[in-house]
């Protein structure tokens, strides 16, 4: 399995907006911390895991069915 992710710079907001979690988030108050902010359901897209590329090597990021991620090499 493999996807290709396109990231824009964009304000938190925009991918916070709609969600439960940025209803009761003030992103304006609290700005993440590397400036850019990524909402978990649009790197899975539907799915239980995508691979990531990084630094040449290969990573998966899985949601379980607690609503937890975790990332492994």
């Amino acid at each position: 399995m493999s996807a290709t992710l396109t990231l824009h710079s964009q304000p938190a907001s925009r991918f916070f907006a709609g969600s439960a979690a940025g209803a009761a988030q003030d992103t304006q108050a609290h700005p993440a911390r590397d400036g850019l902010a990524v909402d978990s359901h649009a790197l899975l897209q539907g799915r239980k895991a995508v691979t990531i590329m990084h630094n040449g090597a290969l990573y998966r990021l899985q949601a379980t069915k607690l609503g937890k991620l975790i990332l492994t090499k």
